[in-house]
């Protein structure tokens, strides 16, 4: 048997770990009947020593998995758990809307899945999120740290997936993900040329909102809060004259612009930051003291079901990792090094002829898409296909621009800061792009 210089190398990546692949999930409590679509969960040990337990999810393409491309979907926060992309913004089920009687909370299946045409690993990330731990107290960790674990991470999956190395790599996710993709893109780029791993089939990225440079993103609350008619002609008039464009880091003797800031916010903070069509009805971080008639009630759902004893028992979470499951980890020590720029990143990944697909809800005063326009304009490429609407059944859902770097920028007409907002328009738009097919 004649084996190639290449086929020897990836035995020996395969054959250099020697933990077990993940295990499969076929049915889940709350869903009735077999699970109609195939779902992997497992660990991924972290360092010499894996003290850090990276928890993921992996659901197989349900199209053609041999040649459909592999996406690694990233939460924002950080510390968000990616129970939140499978089970409200891009994933095959969803949380059913009623109030908790204490039994587990039901599941449906949704019809606008990304994995109707994709296999998605679903990460946990950083450790401390969802259901990833570690076995020794955690470390602050940074951006740039993040960068090389989830390289890593990705390294011993595929190691374990070697079936997957050909196919399309996508890095994705949304909101804070923005610091996060963008290098990893970069990482991923500079280590298929390293000795002894095998390259991983990088293609290109996709981010949802995504936080990128937030001065820019934050002073654009202004103009969104005005193009909404949420402020006075009056106010943005003179917030423009006295902030000269700086409404966040003001200078403390400028007095007149901290007045008109403070007046703005009068007009804006009872306000839904991540979508104003939606009830501020309570705070999303509070999901303890959710009233069901709040949109957010959702988050209360998701924590109940993933804290069930049979839940866990079916997702494999070992036992005495994690004493309770929460949606968004706010105590994992973090330091943000990239310092809210991520946008050198994104020309780097230009340059080195990446696709991506930025896509933005056009009602998020959170990181609103004006704030996007600004950074994506910011890095002076070419429009190849201007600015029009994209349809879904004949009517506008929201519109789009192609620049000369293979990037295509969409809104989504109606969303807020997340898929989950809309998650079917969502789905549309990167179909549409993940084919090809101009938006």
């Amino acid at each position: 048997m004649n084996l190639t210089p290449k086929f020897l190398l990836l035995l020996l990546f395969v054959m250099s770990y020697h933990a077990e692949s993940g295990s499969l999930v076929k049915f889940l409590p709350g869903f009735e009947g077999p699970l109609p679509f195939e779902l992997e969960t497992g660990y991924i040990g972290i360092g010499k020593k894996e003290e850090e337990q990276l928890f993921y999810y992996f659901i197989k393409s349900e199209n053609n998995p041999e040649e459909d491309p592999l996406l690694l979907w990233l939460e924002g926060g950080p510390g968000s758990s990616s129970l939140n992309g499978l089970l409200m913004e891009i994933g095959p089920l969803n949380l059913k809307s009623e109030v908790y009687n204490g039994t587990v909370p039901s599941l449906v299946s949704t019809t606008y899945s990304w994995t109707k045409m994709a296999s998605i690993i679903f990460l946990d990330q950083p450790v401390g999120a969802g259901f990833s731990y570690s076995r020794t107290p955690l470390n602050k960790t940074t951006d740039a740290n993040e960068v090389n674990i989830i390289y890593e991470f990705l390294q011993k999956w595929l190691s374990k997936h070697p079936q997957y190395l050909s196919n399309p790599f996508y890095a994705t996710g949304s909101s804070y993900a923005g610091m996060i993709v963008p290098a990893l893109v970069d990482k991923i780029s500079e280590g298929n040329y390293i000795c002894c791993n095998p390259p991983i089939n990088i293609q290109g990225y996709v981010l949802g909102n995504p936080m990128t440079h937030y001065d820019i993103e934050q002073n654009s609350r202004i103009p969104f809060a005005h193009g909404m008619s949420l402020i006075s002609d009056e106010l943005y008039t003179s917030m423009k004259r006295f902030c000269k464009g700086n409404y966040f880091n003001v200078d403390p003797s400028n007095t007149k612009c901290l007045e008109l800031v403070e007046e703005f916010h009068l007009c804006i903070d009872d306000l839904n930051i991540y979508n104003p069509l939606i009830p501020d009805c309570e705070d999303p971080a509070d999901t303890q003291n959710i009233s069901p008639d709040c949109y957010y009630y959702k988050y209360h759902l998701e924590e109940r079901w993933a804290n069930t004893e049979s839940v866990r028992k079916a997702l494999h979470i070992k036992k005495g990792s994690k004493r309770e499951w929460v949606r968004f980890n706010r105590r994992i020590p973090y330091d943000q090094d990239i310092k809210s720029n991520s946008i050198p990143y994104h020309m780097k990944n230009s340059l080195n002829g990446y696709r991506s697909l930025i896509f933005s809800g056009d009602h998020d005063m959170a990181l609103p898409s004006i704030g996007t326009q600004a950074w994506i304009n910011s890095l002076n490429y070419s429009i190849t296909h201007d600015w029009k609407p994209w349809m879904i059944n004949n009517q506008i859902a929201g519109y789009a621009r192609t620049y000369s770097n293979k990037m295509t920028f969409a809104t989504v007409k109606g969303c807020g800061h997340t898929p989950e907002y809309l998650p079917e328009e969502t789905s549309v738009v990167f179909k549409m792009w993940l084919s090809g097919q101009l938006l």
